[in-house]
C-alpha cells in the first residue's frame, strides 16, 4: 500500500534518530486541522502545521506555526533576511519533502527549518505522520534538534 511506504521511510528516518515518538494511523482523513482534531481528540493547541515555502533560489522553507495560526511569507523574509518566499506548489512539496501535502512531517527532509517561539510553549506537538492519514506525537524539544531550527516569529 502507498501509505505504508510514507508511513516506513518516517519510521526508519525517526528510529536512526533515536527519539521517542508515538506515529497514530487513522482511517479517516487529517489533512486540515479539524479533521486532526476529530481524529485523535487532542486539542488544537497540540497541533503545528508545516507551511512550505520557495525561496528566490528554489530552496525549501519550512514556517512551523502553532495549529490555530497561520504562517507569513513576510515574516519569513524578514526572520532569514531573503525576499519575500512564496506558497510551495503540491507537487514542490512532494518533490522537496518526499512526502504529500497533507501529511508532511516537521522533519526528516531538507528545508530551512523556523519554528515559531508559541509553538515552543508545548511539551509535545502532533505533526504530520507522512501521509494524510497519520499524525506523529513527539516532545516540541525533540522537534527542535531534528530541525536544527531557528526560533523565530513566522506567525501573522
Amino acid at each position: 500500500m502507498e501509505k505504508d511506504i510514507y508511513h516506513n521511510k518516517l519510521k526508519n528516518w525517526l528510529d536512526s534518530k533515536s527519539v521517542k515518538y508515538e506515529h497514530l494511523i487513522f482511517q479517516e482523513s487529517c489533512h486540515s486541522i479539524e479533521e486532526a482534531i476529530n481524529a485523535s481528540n487532542e486539542p488544537i493547541e497540540a497541533f503545528v502545521k508545516n507551511v512550505c515555502m520557495i525561496d528566490m533560489n528554489s530552496k525549501l522553507i519550512v514556517a512551523i506555526v502553532s495549529g490555530k495560526d497561520r504562517a507569513s511569507t513576510s515574516r519569513v523574509s524578514k526572520a532569514l533576511s531573503i525576499e519575500r518566499p512564496r506558497i510551495a506548489t503540491a507537487k514542490e512539496i512532494l518533490e522537496q519533502t518526499g512526502y504529500m501535502a497533507g501529511g508532511i512531517p516537521s522533519f526528516s527532509y531538507q528545508a530551512q527549518f523556523l519554528i515559531d517561539p508559541k509553538v515552543t510553549e508545548q511539551e509535545y506537538i502532533l505533526t504530520g505522520g507522512g501521509t494524510e492519514y497519520s499524525l506523529l506525537k513527539i516532545k516540541v524539544e525533540d522537534m527542535i534538534l531534528l530541525t536544527n531550527a531557528k526560533i523565530s516569529r513566522v506567525r501573522k
